[in-house]
């Protein structure tokens, strides 16, 4: 199966958030790293974009069940 990737705008778009804000997660380390694809092209991986919404996702989740306990 090939590789899906999304560019930018396409990030921005899905979590409903500007470029600036996409750039200081990943400064933070709070969000994946876009891959270098050529010269001035950086996408990133549908599949890491799935995966750190799990993680976000299941992060809420633990945090729900400590509060309600």
């Amino acid at each position: 199966m090939m590789t899906q990737y999304l560019r930018r705008p396409a990030v921005s778009q899905r979590y409903g958030v500007p470029a600036s804000t996409l750039y200081d997660w990943i400064g933070k380390g709070q969000f994946p790293r876009g891959e270098q694809l050529g010269p001035r092209v950086v996408a990133w991986a549908e599949a890491d974009l799935d995966a750190w919404d799990a993680a976000r996702k299941a992060d809420r989740e633990g945090a729900a069940a400590k509060v309600s306990a």
